[in-house]
Formats: structure tokens, sequence, C-alpha cells
């Protein structure tokens, strides 16, 4: 397989293949993020796209799914992108989806009946990056759109029967606008209503817009304590029909899984437990990105 630069996938796309046809992202501009520091974003030639499925093909027998790698296969033209689910469709027919991210640019610029289209053709699953739900600090942060538009994307992407999960980012708003993030952040979540959240803990990355912030004392990282209430907040003010709240990432104090709405007064009874110190929290060392 031909990889470029970083290859980032969501965690629960560890078995999968990873097939990477662009390399970077095509906005990378977030203040927090250091992913693609220093790559510039492009879209990989056809050719080496359907050399990397051929390569799969013969030595990628035992994975059932694929993730189309990097920040932003989306984005990449209509018939494009037909043209790869086409020949992942024809390579490996054992393959039973195909997972790619997508922000509101890349599927703003989809129209419903493409993204249907997509769908059809064994996109299975779009990941989407709200981070948070609160206009001031999805300015503050350089996202590049408002929670309304986050919202009629997600139900566009969630319209055309593509699975949706959404990751927040806990501590992004800092201290002053902690308990808004949260708020707000849930309340999106509720209108989008997706099938699987992913909440992360932010850790500053050197280099970043945001990391020089904190060093010059204009933003403020948030104590653990103070993640596990915007935690319970966020869940609390989210309500989804059916589906899987998680923070089991490695950045978070308190691994969490829960299967919404069922579980959701459980999940608040074990981080108020977290809050009270009778639940221990992972020790700093062991948090990773």
């Amino acid at each position: 397989m031909h990889y470029e630069g970083n290859i980032i996938r969501p965690p629960s796309e560890a078995n999968s293949i990873l097939l990477q046809v662009t390399v970077g992202c095509s906005r990378n501009k977030c203040t927090f993020c250091g992913a693609y520091q220093g790559e510039r974003f492009k879209i990989k030639s056809d050719e080496i796209i359907m050399a990397d499925i051929a390569f799969a093909a013969t030595h990628c027998q035992r994975q059932r799914r694929i993730f189309l790698c990097d920040g932003d296969a989306l984005i990449i033209p209509q018939k494009r992108l037909l043209k790869i689910l086409t020949e992942i469709r024809r390579q490996l027919p054992w393959v039973t989806r195909v997972g790619v991210y997508a922000n509101a640019k890349s599927l703003n610029m989809k129209t419903p009946d493409e993204l249907r289209q997509l769908r059809e053709n064994g996109l299975g699953i779009a990941y989407m990056g709200l981070e948070t739900g609160d206009d001031v600090t999805l300015k503050a942060i350089n996202k590049g759109a408002t929670a309304q538009q986050m919202i009629d994307m997600g139900r566009k992407a969630r319209a055309a029967g593509i699975k949706l999960s959404i990751t927040v980012l806990l501590g992004l708003a800092g201290r002053e606008r902690s308990q808004v993030h949260a708020r707000e952040t849930g309340r999106v979540l509720s209108a989008i209503d997706p099938e699987y959240v992913g909440a992360l803990s932010l850790m500053l990355i050197p280099g970043t817009p945001m990391h020089d912030d904190y060093q010059a004392g204009r933003f403020e990282l948030i104590e653990p304590d103070e993640m596990l209430a915007e935690l319970r907040t966020m869940i609390a003010e989210t309500h989804q029909t059916q589906g899987l709240f998680h923070a089991n990432h490695a950045s978070n104090y308190l691994p969490i899984r829960a299967r919404m709405p069922k579980e959701k007064a459980r999940t608040l009874d074990l981080i108020d437990a977290a809050l009270d110190g009778r639940v221990a929290l992972r020790p700093e060392w062991m948090r990773a990105l």
C-alpha cells in the first residue's frame, strides 16, 4: 500500500483496511489540531488508488471493512469517488462497509441524491468532527462552520441512510465557557441524533495555535474534574433516540460506553461517583491521543 504522511483513522476502524485516497485535510486550520501540520492537501492519483485496491484484494482478505483516509476523503469529486467505491465492490466483494471522515464543507458539496448514491455503492458510515455545539467556541477554534450548519449537514447525511459518528472534544472551550460548551453540544447532538457519539478530552499539541495560546496565558486548560463535569452536562443534555455514547478514548479520564437512552441514568451516576472520588480516574501518564 502507498502511504504518505500521517495516517489518521477513527478508533473503531482499527481492524479495517486503510485505503489512503487523500493526503491531509482540505481545511487544516483548526487551532487545536496538529494531525496534518506541514502537509498540503491533495487527492491521490487514480493509478495509485487502484493499485492499492488491487493489493488489498490479494493481501487483506480477512478484513471486512475499509476506511478511506485521510482527513477529508468525502471531498473527492462524485465521479471519482463512485469509481473508487465501484472498484472496492468489484475487487473486494467480502467488504461489508466503507467508512470516511466528513465535515460540513464536504457534506455541503454533495447533493442529497449524491449522498444516497454513495450509500448505495457501499459508503456505510461517516465520521464528523463537531467538536462543540457552541458557536463562540466554533469560531474561536476556526472550525469553519456554525452549529446550525453542523446540524443541517449531519441531518443530511442521516437522511441519505449513512450512519453518523460524531466526535466532540471536552475542554475545548476553556474554563469560562465550559458549561456553555457542554450544554450547546448536547443540544446540537440531540438535533442531529447520530448513531454514535465519541467524546475525547483535549490534549494540547505543541506547534498548534491553541498550544501557543495556552503558553501565552490566553487559553485555560481545565482540570480533570472540570472535564468530567462537562461530560456529565453534555450527556444529560444529549437526547439520542437510540445509539452509543462513547467516552472511552485513551485521552479520557473516565472510560464510558453507554447505550442511549437506556443507560443514560446509570452513566450519570457513574460520573457522579467519579466526581465524588468513589471511582478512580485514569492517571495522566496513561492518557494518549
